[in-house]
């Protein structure tokens, strides 16, 4: 089950010229089907399986399961009936075609930024390019008590900016299109930015300094895309960036998480342009802390080298994660990711290494094509105890300055997650 934040159990533009974002798409239709993609619109309104953008997906809450919705033309289970204004309604503001709320699992706070000329080519992508899907959507499983959705209204009066983005004057073109499709379409702040006292985003852009900073969302820790250099993306250069978005890979890391399905359906469809922009942009956001790079230390390969490791959980690394990320903690980038200096390595939050030991990373389909590698699970060879000694030895191996890891914290996650599963969500648009 996907799991959204807390904020939906809770309260369940400027003008920019056309030409500074103009996409080179030959139709409406065309330019819409990029957008979606860059959005990845279908990450949530669909499951594996199923219909593309026929909705189902169920999000769990502290409180109860939403299902999202159908979102195919069909005139009488999905947006089929749904006017421009309306559509544009529900994207920037949150605000369905009958009047109610929306549960801001919907990204609008950060969709308020599209221009409007971007919201049309949705909508004409939308009502004239995706096949009508007739399937009703199942209701949600939220307490009466719970369900009413005017307090969104509120909450959107002190969370929601007001509709536009805002060009910044001092930077030029490039960096302008990619603080557009990070802040706005993009919605990387829904993962990657803390939460506040409501569980809002504590900011929609670069103008603060905690966003994208980092998060935990559904048991992942989504890492921070400042400019950190231990946990951020200090170490990497703007080809690095591009790299893992085009195929989910580079020298530092690979995806998982969440950030599969943003890789198998989003990111690696937009061309090289945007993808450079986003670069520039997050290369430009400073550190949200001050950290020490890690420095490679070869003891600990030296010991496992030698058969004599005695540090707690190192031989329980020598016979299941050696073979693959190596003694010396550097692996086979990028199909493996080294485990030496690795930002989710030595994270504060443990949660994606606890989670990827014991659920496993799951396929990458890049363009259609899965890949060969991936992390297998081990909650069912190891207990609590083994996987939190192994995930404690690689927090501090090779020179990682991470804080140990209790067998508890695993014995809570294990509750729960579940094994990663090989079925994903593949969109074929056409």
């Amino acid at each position: 089950m996907k799991r959204m934040p807390l904020v939906a159990a809770l309260f369940a533009s400027l003008a920019i010229a056309p030409a500074a974002f103009a996409q080179p798409a030959p139709s409406p239709t065309a330019q819409g089907e990029y957008l979606a993609r860059a959005g990845d619109c279908v990450a949530c309104h669909s499951v594996p399986g199923g219909k593309a953008f026929a909705g189902g997906l169920k999000m769990g809450t502290p409180v109860g399961t939403i299902t999202t919705t159908n979102i195919t033309p069909d005139i009488e289970t999905g947006i089929g009936i749904y006017t421009l204004q309306e559509f544009d309604r529900a994207v920037r503001s949150g605000v369905a075609r009958d009047g109610h709320q929306l549960y801001p699992a919907m990204p609008y706070p950060s969709y308020a930024k599209l221009t409007d000329a971007d919201v049309q080519a949705l909508y004409e992508y939308f009502m004239r390019a995706v096949p009508p899907v007739h399937q009703v959507r199942q209701p949600n499983s939220i307490p009466v008590y719970l369900s009413p959705r005017w307090p969104l209204a509120v909450w959107n009066t002190l969370f929601t900016p007001s509709l536009g983005f805002s060009l910044d004057p001092e930077r030029d073109q490039q960096w302008n299109r990619g603080a557009y499709l990070v802040t706005g379409l993009g919605h990387c702040g829904a993962c990657h930015t803390p939460r506040g006292w409501a569980m809002q985003e504590t900011a929609l852009d670069s103008g603060n300094a905690s966003f994208l900073s980092g998060a935990n969302l559904d048991d992942w820790s989504a890492p921070s895309l400042r400019q950190n250099v231990a946990t951020g993306l200090g170490a990497w250069s703007q080809a690095d960036i591009v790299q893992f978005l085009k195929t989910g890979r580079n020298q530092h890391g690979s995806a998982f998480g969440s950030m599969r399905d943003v890789i198998n359906n989003s990111t690696p469809y937009l061309n090289d342009e945007d993808l450079t922009a986003i670069a520039v942009y997050l290369k430009s956001l400073p550190a949200s802390a001050q950290e020490t790079a890690p420095a490679y230390d070869a003891t600990t390969a030296a010991a496992l080298l030698s058969g004599k490791a005695e540090a707690v959980g190192a031989a329980l690394y020598a016979g299941n994660c050696q073979s693959c990320h190596r003694e010396t903690g550097a692996a086979a980038p990028p199909f493996v990711p080294p485990l030496a200096g690795n930002p989710t390595v030595v994270d504060k939050d443990a949660a994606s290494l606890i989670n990827v030991v014991l659920n496993g990373s799951g396929p990458l389909v890049v363009k259609g094509k899965p890949d060969a590698y991936r992390m297998p699970q081990f909650r069912e060879q190891l207990n609590d105890r083994q996987i939190a000694d192994i995930v404690t030895f690689i927090r501090s191996g090779w020179g990682n300055r991470a804080a140990p890891v209790a067998a508890k914290e695993v014995g809570d996650l294990r509750k729960r997650t579940d094994p990663t599963s090989d079925k994903v969500v593949v969109l074929k648009m056409r």
